[in-house]
């Protein structure tokens, strides 16, 4: 295993900037790497330093790693990584695994560049020093916190208007409750119409964007949980009728953080201009998925809608929905917008009535979407909250 150099308390090593700060080394085992809440990634000790300090105020335990090389060994068992902009390169070039709870913390005069980079690293939010110690903190304290994992988030976004990029949300939704997955459906679209009333939980008690809107700081899942209109393990966040309030990028990603703690899965419905929202949840996405129509003008719509999707996220894939009505296939779709195919399915004609009487998820009880989502959420192969529990 790589040696990972730890900053304790700065008493011996080499000379920080400052004049005030030293390194000393700690090598770490297996099981030591496992006990990690955040892994420090950064050759930079004054940025090593702010964070460490960050981290005792949380009573969290972190360690650095100088660079990637380091890094590799504990890359995947903290419940947060926070890597330093001076090392953001070193690690997009590294290929380390995608994962959950990875940062970018970068100067507080960073530019669109920060961004480009949380991309290529796979990082879900951007924070810069000194603005953003207090999420910073409250970040490294829900790290510290025991968990059972995270669930997966998956992004749905249409390649035109009408593509059923909320049908589809809704029929996963439906499939991975169905399996035993507690499920989250996120509304990202405030113009939309609403996830609840497709899913007929309109009429439920429960907490909207409208009641998030300003939150700050952290989420805590069982109060999330419990507060979301649902039925069985499928829950949903959407919208209050009227007009839309504007929700905080905080609010949002706050929002996402927690949902992905405390569900199994996490699916957005994305719209084609995402908003606030829309990028936080790309940006925390395992996988997001583009649904094309098979037609020449919904393939040329989503070529430019995905070079569009790659700047807030690094796992996007195709789905094509049929009949096409001029032969095009999925092949030569996916060759036009040079995504990888997660498959397809025909659009059910029963969907359209059934959405007006309500009665969505009797119809997805069965057919070609209803097949289409099993074989999509067995190649994810998602573990329920239990599983992932027993393994932590």
């Amino acid at each position: 295993m790589a040696i990972i150099e730890v900053i304790h308390n700065w008493r011996t090593g080499f000379p920080n900037p400052r004049g005030m700060a030293k390194v000393g080394v700690l090598r770490t085992t297996m099981e030591d790497s496992m006990n990690i809440a955040a892994l420090i990634v950064t050759g930079d000790p004054e940025t090593a330093d702010d964070l460490l300090r960050l981290a005792a105020a949380a009573d969290a335990h972190a360690e650095v790693a100088h660079d990637a090389d380091e890094a590799r060994a504990a890359w995947t068992w903290p419940a947060l990584v926070l890597v330093g902009a001076d090392a953001a390169d070193e690690v997009a070039a590294a290929r380390l695994q995608r994962r959950q709870g990875v940062v970018l913390v970068t100067a507080a005069d960073a530019g669109p560049e920060a961004y480009r980079r949380a991309v290529e690293i796979g990082a879900q939010d951007v924070a810069t020093l000194p603005g953003h110690e207090e999420w910073l903190t409250e970040a490294f304290a829900t790290a510290g916190e025991p968990e059972s994992g995270w669930g997966a988030t998956l992004c749905v976004v249409g390649a035109r208007g009408g593509a059923g990029a909320s049908v589809l949300t809704a029929a996963l939704g439906l499939a991975a409750a169905a399996s035993g997955l507690r499920t989250l459906l996120v509304d990202a679209d405030p113009l939309g119409g609403g996830l609840d009333l497709l899913l007929g939980l309109e009429r439920h008690e429960g907490v909207r964007w409208h009641d998030l809107a300003d939150r700050r700081g952290r989420l805590s899942t069982a109060t999330l949980r419990e507060s979301l209109p649902c039925r069985g393990d499928l829950s949903a966040l959407s919208w209050r009728r009227g007009e839309p309030v504007p929700v905080t990028p905080d609010a949002a990603t706050s929002l996402l953080d927690a949902a992905a703690r405390g569900f199994d899965l996490v699916i957005a419905d994305v719209p084609r201009y995402p908003g606030d929202i829309g990028r936080a949840a790309l940006r925390a996405a395992t996988a997001a998925f583009l649904l094309v129509p098979a037609e020449v003008r919904a393939t040329v719509a989503a070529d430019g809608l995905a070079s569009a999707l790659r700047r807030d996220t690094a796992d996007l894939r195709l789905i094509v929905q049929g009949p096409a009505p001029g032969g095009i296939t999925s092949d030569m779709i996916g060759k036009a917008v040079n995504l990888p195919t997660a498959g397809g399915y025909d659009r059910d004609r029963r969907l359209p009535a059934a959405i007006e009487e309500g009665e969505l998820e009797r119809v997805c009880r069965r057919g070609p979407l209803t097949d289409f989502c099993a074989r999509l959420l067995a190649d994810l192969a998602l573990q329920p909250y239990e599983y992932r529990e027993e393994a932590a």
